[in-house]
């Protein structure tokens, strides 16, 4: 980029202008720094963004998928998968939310997991007013399964004070509908709550745009 203009390049003009006068390809370029022998920073951004199909594919990639391209490497690929989780975590504040139904958890576990392409359990974790205090993932399968980690699911709980909790995981091919081994899961988490006075509030199965509810009724009382 040394062809360019030092005020016209994208950190310059991001800090007197604002990340709002950027385009996509440069706030990616921002991101990772640097590029490569003949190749720019933002020349890199542009050609990852275009081999992922957007701002979307790219938050989806896995940080070895970008650190083999070359010219990124696992700084840069670190850096990215960074500045997508803060996003994630940004579309979802925690001290607004109340896990009053299925609904509400959907949209917790969607930008957190929803877009992953191997399977993912989370953990939404709520105190007596069901107001939620943390939502973590606890467990990364394939693209295919993910077991539903029971006791390290009700330890973390605990471990955070929690009252109540929900447990959702991704479907990576887009289908929420649950299978039977995610309904086996589900009985065996109403089981072990029952024993030790936590309050299983649901289990969702979620995508990009879908989920799914596997408790009878789907609706977590109030």
């Amino acid at each position: 980029m040394t062809d360019v203009p030092v005020a016209d390049r994208p950190r310059e003009r991001l800090l007197r202008q604002g990340a709002a006068a950027l385009s996509d390809a440069e706030l990616v370029a921002v991101q990772l720094g640097s590029g490569r022998e003949g190749v720019s920073a933002l020349d890199l951004a542009q050609r990852l963004l275009a081999d992922w199909g957007g701002l979307s594919g790219l938050a989806s990639a896995r940080p070895e998928e970008l650190a083999r391209v070359s010219g990124v490497g696992p700084a840069k690929a670190a850096r990215l998968c960074a500045a997508f989780g803060l996003v994630n975590r940004i579309d979802t504040p925690v001290e607004t939310i109340r896990l009053a139904t299925s609904e509400d958890i959907a949209r917790v576990a969607q930008p957190l997991i929803g877009r992953a392409r191997t399977e993912q359990v989370a953990v939404l974790i709520a105190d007596g007013g069901l107001r939620l205090k943390r939502a973590e993932v606890i467990a990364s399968g394939t693209a295919k399964a993910c077991p539903i980690p029971v006791r390290e699911i009700l330890a973390t709980v605990l471990r955070h004070d929690g009252v109540a909790f929900a447990v959702a995981h991704n479907h990576p091919g887009g289908d929420p509908t649950p299978t039977t081994t995610d309904l086996r899961a589900t009985d065996a988490l109403i089981k072990a709550t029952q024993t030790i006075g936590l309050r299983f509030l649901d289990h969702v199965t979620v995508t990009s745009g879908e989920w799914r509810s596997l408790t009878a009724h789907g609706e977590p009382a109030t």
